[in-house]
């Protein structure tokens, strides 16, 4: 099998200028994909990570939207295809997350969280799966969480539209399917990255000690399980969502 089997394909990955959306990036650029980095304002991060792209071998393209927005998401598209061609491999990977309680989960918390993890993954899905169907070729993975397993009474919201992300794995990839169009899931646990940085340190070592694998994973470990089921190794997959967790989900 060749190490690049990605060679020339146009690859998207949403939210790719931090964590596990840089991982996913520089794991595709190793797979020889063309690939467009997007981000909302971090301009400084997704300059960083064209570089490690181009350094992992692949051909990095930025581009600033807002997924939330569908103007702002078909602008994203149109530039992506003038630049590399078609979309072939998307990986839904932008999301925001807060650290509240109920009573600071207001409305204004809840739509601006679901417009980002859930209608943002819409948005940008179809935006693309046209072009899939037409050429009867796509490979899309989305970015759930264990939260969308697990009750979560600090990120309500968050919770919520992870559940829906992995809903939305299992109905959409089935209605894609017979296009040649594979949607699967990765739901990971607790991991490494910056979404962390407004959780409680006491809060975050408890979840470690309670963990089977006792600590956080890392980017890189959820963007091999990215990369799987891009992959034609997971040719017999559709509408699964991977759980990478250390063996949190399996407990009470």
């Amino acid at each position: 099998m060749s190490d690049k089997p990605f060679s020339g394909a146009t690859a998207l990955v949403t939210g790719g200028s931090r964590g596990i959306g840089r991982a996913c990036c520089i794991r595709l650029a190793r797979a020889g994909a063309n690939v467009v980095i997007n981000y909302r304002s971090r301009a400084e991060d997704a300059e960083q990570c064209a570089q490690l792209v181009k350094e992992a071998g692949g051909k990095p393209h930025l581009i600033a939207a807002d997924v939330s927005d569908e103007q702002s998401v078909a602008d994203m598209i149109a530039e992506t295809e003038a630049t590399f061609g078609p979309v072939e491999l998307l990986v839904n990977n932008a999301g925001i997350f807060e650290y509240v309680t109920h009573a600071e989960t207001t409305p204004d918390h809840w739509r601006r969280t679901l417009d980002v993890n859930l209608t943002g993954l819409y948005l940008v899905t179809w935006a693309v799966k046209e072009s899939m169907i037409r050429r009867n070729y796509g490979r899309i993975v989305n970015i759930a969480s264990i939260a969308g397993l697990r009750p979560r009474p600090h990120a309500i919201a968050y919770a919520v539209s992870k559940a829906g992300v992995i809903s939305f794995t299992q109905s959409t990839g089935e209605a894609l399917a017979k296009h040649n169009v594979r949607m699967n899931a990765v739901a990971p646990g607790l991991i490494e990255t910056e979404i962390l940085a407004d959780v409680d340190p006491i809060r975050l070592d408890e979840i470690v000690a309670a963990t089977p694998l006792p600590r956080m994973g890392t980017p890189a470990e959820i963007a091999e399980a990215v990369y799987y089921l891009l992959s034609d190794a997971s040719s017999f997959m559709i509408g699964q969502t991977i759980v990478a967790d250390g063996g949190r989900v399996m407990l009470p």
